[in-house]
């Protein structure tokens, strides 16, 4: 899509949003499959900043019911700098990370033909994390796959927000 976008002329600001299924080199164990689910977003202008990513972002997981938010730095290939995500549980009574985000490195944008100067902020954000706190799942295996409790699914609403 920043492909296509740069191809437009005169470069017009945008915002993506998309939900699909990851796929990831990952070691398999109690959190983390090979494949997850993923809402992401992202928005490409001139002079976008860090303050901007995070204020976005404030307003994204407000959004979910989730306003106490913290942010660390880490690490990800395309984009510096980058955050890790962390929102309090009152349940829990922890902070649990919830997303990634970053803002896409210049020798990324360059080569598609994007305009020097635009800068693209992003996240994203798994869908099992939240459905497991939610539901007090430990085992990632005991929502996907034949360990599934199928009471589980049939006890409980079909949607709800607030964590």
């Amino acid at each position: 899509m920043l492909y296509k976008l740069a191809q437009e002329k005169p470069f017009t600001p945008k915002r993506y949003y998309s939900i699909d299924r990851v796929f990831r080199n990952e070691a398999v164990d109690r959190t983390h499959l090979a494949e997850f689910h993923q809402i992401e977003g992202l928005i490409c202008d001139y002079g976008l900043t860090l303050g901007d990513l995070i204020g976005v972002l404030e307003d994204f997981f407000s959004s979910l019911g989730m306003s106490k938010l913290r942010f660390k730095p880490a690490y990800n290939p395309y984009t510096e700098p980058s955050m890790e995500i962390f929102s309090y549980h009152d349940g829990l009574k922890k902070w649990v990370e919830v997303g990634n985000s970053g803002m896409f490195r210049p020798e990324m944008l360059l080569p598609m033909g994007l305009p020097e100067g635009v800068n693209v902020i992003a996240w994203g954000l798994s869908l099992e994390r939240p459905t497991m706190i939610l539901y007090g799942i430990d085992n990632i295996r005991d929502l996907f796959g034949p360990k599934v409790d199928f009471n589980l699914i049939k006890s409980n609403p079909l949607c709800r927000l607030g964590l």
